[in-house]
């Protein structure tokens, strides 16, 4: 019989207590935990690699991997009760979530670029950095998540929507039947083609973040009707993005200097803020994590053979510009995929790949850039999101030692999938290749080198429309991070769920003025019931379609 500490529940979810708090959290390594993360991983992995060849997308499967521990659950074996913890299951879900996009975003998609490019000698070499570069990516995550730059408290909505499954299906009740209602709502809405996982957000993040989020996905989508141009041709969605990044980038460099951790402690005491990662320690993750991407970059350089392909100066500047690419990179796409739950991983690579162009990297460089910077962002926002569903399992920071032993056991998790990906990507991405089976993006990447190389005007539109993005991020602030999601939004065609965003926050709006803060509590679960209903659907008909192909 595990010892546990004893709380009450609450209905809102920002108030939720663990009834039962084990003194020491269940390991990934438990015999049946660790057999069925291996399982659950492979078959994450699996679909994540036919969704980006035969869809272009990967789908979140946290949810599927916490339904499958719950179902597991109710066999009446009493081999199988140990998965009635919330906890195990939510190391179940970490591993499938991981291996999919794992194998979908970090592996298999900067692995087709050099095999487009017709350079099948470097596939292999690129995996192996890749691969680097995937553990990297959501081991940096881990030490800095519930940090002064990513807080627990975060939205981190996908995140939420899962915890929220996950409380339904373990307490019942009024909760229950709130997450119900949602699910038929998202289920319902998506056979309407309604973006409900947009819908969903909307209730949950910044409204100023995600007002600018769904403003950037209305323009993109009508540009051409209301103002006679495509604004992606003119790279005003990537000049914004460059110029919202840089600010966002200083931004978080002031936290770090300004917040002193003294100040932190004082504020902690006083019941203002607390953290489990000081600002010294994402200091030193953000340190280590460039000196180690370097390293990675040296060894994917050396070979793939790049020394060959230019002088030993522009050869030294490759090394440090993927460097600063990847750590930058995946910093964009974590804070776009807290605040909105959504990550512009490809657009964003995209953008680093036009900046080597301007630079004037060779093709066969910039087909290693492009996929280098594609590695990292996707693992590391996935990370979040399992870890913002631990964090809220565990009592938010009530517990911060079990919280710590929770996310570190997730992280483990994360790291099995992460290795299942590795190997199903491995033995099965030539079946892909040879079928002419490419993610479609890499495909873009491939015509953007082509087409674009020794071409100024893309510099003077990047240059040119960086200054509003700077403008729009700075006078947000670092909290609102109007500047990156009014970015993100044009980085997207769905104008949808631009509509999406907009009608829930000013029915958001409407609720708080009625109802005030008694709102918030049903509103949260309504919307994780949206965003999860969105994810079977999207997830049962992606399944269909490939079926039906």
């Amino acid at each position: 019989m595990e010892k546990s500490i004893k709380r009450e529940s609450t209905l809102e979810l920002e108030h939720y207590v663990p009834t039962d708090v084990p003194a020491q959290h269940p390991s990934s390594f438990e015999p049946m935990v660790f057999i069925l993360n291996i399982l659950m991983s492979v078959v994450g992995a699996i679909i994540g690699l036919q969704l980006i060849v035969q869809l272009g997308i990967s789908t979140n499967t946290a949810i599927i991997g916490a339904m499958v521990a719950m179902f597991v659950a109710r066999i009446p074996l009493q081999i199988f009760q140990k998965f009635l913890s919330i906890h195990r299951q939510n190391l179940v879900q970490t591993a499938v979530s991981s291996a999919t996009f794992g194998a979908s975003n970090s592996l298999l998609l900067p692995i087709g670029i050099p095999w487009l490019l017709g350079r099948i000698d470097l596939v292999l070499p690129t995996f192996i950095g890749v691969t680097c570069a995937m553990f990297l990516d959501a081991i940096l995550l881990y030490f800095m998540y519930d940090s002064k730059v990513f807080p627990g408290s975060g939205i981190w909505p996908p995140g939420v929507a899962t915890a929220e499954s996950i409380i339904a299906g373990d307490q019942g009740g009024k909760r229950a039947r709130l997450l119900l209602v949602g699910l038929v709502g998202g289920i319902a809405g998506a056979v309407f083609k309604i973006p409900m996982s947009a819908f969903g957000v909307a209730f949950i993040g910044n409204i100023w973040a995600l007002t600018m989020f769904g403003v950037g996905l209305l323009v993109r989508g009508y540009s051409v009707q209301f103002f006679g141009v495509d604004i992606n041709q003119l790279y005003i969605p990537h000049g914004i993005m460059v110029g919202a990044g840089i600010v966002a980038l200083i931004q978080i460099f002031f936290i770090m200097k300004n917040r002193s951790d003294a100040q932190l402690k004082a504020q902690a005491v006083e019941g203002a803020v607390s953290y489990t990662r000081s600002n010294e320690q994402v200091r030193k993750a953000l340190g280590t994590g460039f000196v180690l991407y370097l390293l990675i970059a040296c060894m994917l350089a050396a070979i793939t053979g790049l020394y060959t392909e230019m002088s030993s100066g522009m050869f030294a500047f490759w090394i440090i510009f993927a460097a600063f690419a990847a750590i930058v990179h995946e910093l964009i796409v974590g804070l776009a995929a807290m605040h909105a739950g959504w990550f512009p991983a490809f657009a964003t690579a995209l953008i680093f790949l036009i900046l080597g162009m301007i630079i004037g990297f060779p093709g066969v460089a910039l087909a290693v850039l492009v996929g280098f910077c594609a590695t990292t962002g996707p693992a590391f926002a996935d990370m979040g999101y399992d870890l913002k569903t631990g964090w809220i399992l565990r009592g938010r920071d009530r517990f911060p030692d079990f919280e710590l032993q929770g996310r570190k056991q997730q992280l483990f998790a994360a790291l099995t999938g992460f290795t299942v990906a590795v190997i199903c990507t491995g033995l099965t991405y030539t079946l892909y290749f040879q079928q002419n089976l490419f993610p479609p993006v890499d495909k873009v990447y491939i015509a953007t080198i082509k087409a674009g190389l020794g071409d100024p005007q893309i510099s003077k539109y990047l240059l040119m429309w960086a200054v509003p993005g700077a403008l729009i991020q700075w006078l947000g602030g670092s909290q609102r991070q109007m500047g990156v999601l009014f970015a993100t939004g044009l980085l997207i065609l769905y104008p949808q769920a631009g509509i999406a965003v907009l009608v829930a926050i000013v029915i958001r709006m409407l609720c708080a003025r009625i109802w005030g803060e008694r709102a918030r509590g049903p509103q949260y679960i309504l919307a994780a019931g949206f965003i999860a209903g969105d994810a079977l659907y999207s997830f049962f008909n992606s399944i269909w379609k490939l079926k039906i192909k």
